[in-house]
């Protein structure tokens, strides 16, 4: 039986593999596109996902999935090792922090957990459910980050990086994407001794705003 590896594996495998743990080193790279989603009443139930992770990953963790041998992963060839995935999220705090009047808000298990070949690329898509439902007014923000470093999230480029789905009418939203790692800063990033993951700064970050009247 072949063993799925997923991110949770993954992740695992590389930290172990690295001179120092404590360093701050990215192993992982994805494109991020969320989407914030509003019930009826207008409060927000939850955050929808969509990762790209980067061809290095995908080669790792698909290892062996293609069981009928015809050259392609399908997504039903790919769901052992979305379930796998979507149930370690929890471990890595969903790599999400979304706040509601300045609050983190608490979520429960992702849901609709997809994974599927975008050219030579795994992308997965999921639904992260609030435990409550929380009120948009005084502002509601998204943060999608690895604050250890070893996965590094960027956002998809305009403003479908972050998008409202069902938004009361006027909420506007405003983007700040992770500064991105330059050719320089990456072999600061792999000298051992060089930085650490708390020296990284927010320029490292992905945060969005969402205003509604």
């Amino acid at each position: 039986m072949i063993r799925h590896l997923g991110l949770k594996t993954a992740v695992a495998a590389l930290v172990l593999g690295a001179a120092s743990p404590a360093l701050a080193h990215p192993h992982v790279w994805v494109t991020a596109k969320a989407e914030i989603v509003f019930a009826p009443d207008g409060k927000v139930t939850g955050v929808r996902h969509h990762w790209t992770f980067d061809e290095a990953y995908t080669a790792y963790v698909t290892q062996g999935l293609d069981t009928n041998g015809d050259g392609k992963l399908s997504p039903e060839e790919l769901q052992d090792l979305a379930n796998e995935n979507a149930a370690s999220l929890n471990e890595f705090d969903y790599f999400t922090v979304l706040k509601a009047r300045g609050k983190p808000q608490s979520f429960d298990s992702p849901r609709d957990a997809r994974m599927t070949m975008e050219k030579t690329q795994v992308a997965m898509s999921f639904f992260l459910p609030l435990k409550a439902p929380a009120l948009p007014s005084g502002a509601v923000s998204i943060e999608i980050e690895d604050p250890t470093f070893f996965v590094y999230f960027s956002l998809s480029d305009g403003q479908t990086a972050v998008s409202l789905a069902n938004a009361p009418q006027g909420c506007v939203t405003s983007i700040a994407k992770a500064k991105p790692l330059e050719a320089s800063m990456q072999q600061i990033l792999q000298n051992e001794g060089a930085i650490q993951p708390q020296d990284i700064g927010v320029e490292y970050s992905n945060r969005a705003i969402i205003a509604c009247p």
